[in-house]
C-alpha cells in the first residue's frame, strides 16, 4: 500500500498552470514544475502521470477559471456595450498588471502547439469556441433588451470580439493601457 500524497492536487494543478502560462510547454521542465509545485519531479509524475497528463488538467483549471470570470463580467448590469466594453478592459487590466505580461494561456498554447497536435488543436479550438458563446449570449441578451439591433448576427459579432479579446491579450504583452483601451472602443462601437 503507498503513501498517503502530502499535497492538494488542486493546488499543484494550479501551480503548475502558473508554470506553464509563464515559461510555456517546451520551456516548461520538470525540474522547474517541481519547483512551481513543491512536489518532488517522482511524486509529481507518479500523481499525474505525465507532463502532458499535468498539463492538460492545468490547461482545464485556465479554462474553468477564464470562464468563470467571463460569466461575473458578462453578468454585470448595463448595456451590452457597456459591459462588453468594461470586461475586455477588465481582462486587458489584469494581463498589463501580470509581472511577467503572459497573455492568454489557451492563445499561447494555440501558438506553440496546435499546429503540431491536432489532438490538442481541437480542444483548443473547443475552449476558443466557449468563449465565443460568452459574447453570444450577452449578444442575445442585449437583442431581447432592446439595446442591440435584432438585425445583428449575434454569431458573427460574437466571433469579432472574442478574437478582438484574443489579439487584445497578445498587445497586452508590449503595448500600454491607452492603446489597447481605444481598440476596445472602436470594437464596442460595432454594437
Amino acid at each position: 500500500m503507498g503513501r498517503p500524497r502530502a499535497f492538494d492536487d488542486t493546488t499543484v494543478i494550479m501551480r503548475a498552470m502558473e508554470a506553464f502560462w509563464t515559461h510555456g510547454y517546451a520551456e516548461t521542465s520538470p525540474a522547474i514544475l517541481a519547483e512551481a509545485t513543491g512536489v518532488a519531479k517522482g511524486s509529481l509524475y507518479n500523481a499525474f502521470g505525465s507532463k502532458r497528463e499535468l498539463f492538460d488538467r492545468a490547461l482545464d483549471h485556465y479554462q474553468s477559471m477564464i470562464t468563470a470570470q467571463a460569466e461575473q463580467l458578462l453578468a454585470e448590469p448595463g448595456t451590452t456595450r457597456e459591459t462588453i466594453r468594461a470586461a475586455l478592459r477588465a481582462v486587458v487590466d489584469g494581463d498589463l498588471a501580470s509581472v511577467p505580461r503572459r497573455g492568454c494561456l489557451v492563445g499561447n498554447t494555440t501558438v506553440e502547439l496546435a499546429g503540431s497536435d491536432p489532438e490538442l488543436a481541437r480542444r483548443l479550438r473547443r475552449m476558443q469556441d466557449e468563449s465565443t458563446s460568452w459574447f453570444t449570449s450577452r449578444i442575445e441578451r442585449g437583442q431581447v433588451e432592446g439595446d442591440v439591433s435584432r438585425e445583428v448576427n449575434a454569431a458573427a459579432l460574437a466571433a469579432f470580439f472574442a478574437t478582438t479579446l484574443a489579439g487584445l491579450r497578445v498587445m497586452a504583452m508590449t503595448h500600454d493601457a491607452d492603446t489597447l483601451y481605444r481598440v476596445i472602443d472602436t470594437a464596442v462601437a460595432s454594437l
